[in-house]
């Protein structure tokens, strides 16, 4: 049975105006992965959220659930698709957390790095540059992506 991946790109323009404690500084809904075609390659998914990770990856964000602020938009979207009856693995990883992994570090056997699997040049290129450019209008810390899979 095959793993496949759902999700958002969150951004909180917001913070970056007024600071992240005022009431108008809310997380929202930027672009589905499904419009940036992700694919769902298991080491890309092992080396980034720990899914299906036979290849020996150390994830970087397994199992965080969804964020506690996460926005309407992405919650109604989780439920919609079955919520955590149905889906499994949610977590989530911030622009700020990516740009400073390690993205020479290793799978188990020493063969695969971060970067061949899911790196600016692999096919999760799309996503990297949408939130490069949103971290660049909002910072990196206002903006994170947000998955589950089924």
């Amino acid at each position: 049975m095959s793993t496949d991946v759902s999700g958002m790109i969150e951004c909180r323009p917001g913070a970056r105006i007024w600071g992240e404690d005022d009431e108008d500084a809310l997380w929202h809904e930027a672009i589905d992965l499904f419009v940036l075609n992700t694919g769902n390659a298991y080491d890309a998914l092992a080396c980034l959220f720990g899914v299906r990770n036979s290849f020996g990856f150390r994830p970087l964000a397994e199992g965080r659930g969804l964020p506690d602020d996460v926005s309407g938009e992405v919650r109604d979207r989780f439920h919609a698709e079955g919520g955590p009856g149905h889906v499994w693995g949610t977590t989530w990883i911030s622009w700020a957390e990516l740009i400073a992994a390690d993205w020479d570090e290793t799978d188990g056997s020493g063969t695969r790095s971060r970067s061949a699997v899911a790196g600016a040049d692999s096919h999760w290129a799309p996503v990297w540059d949408v939130m490069r450019t949103l971290a660049g209008l909002h910072g990196p810390e206002h903006v994170r992506l947000v998955v589950w899979f089924y």
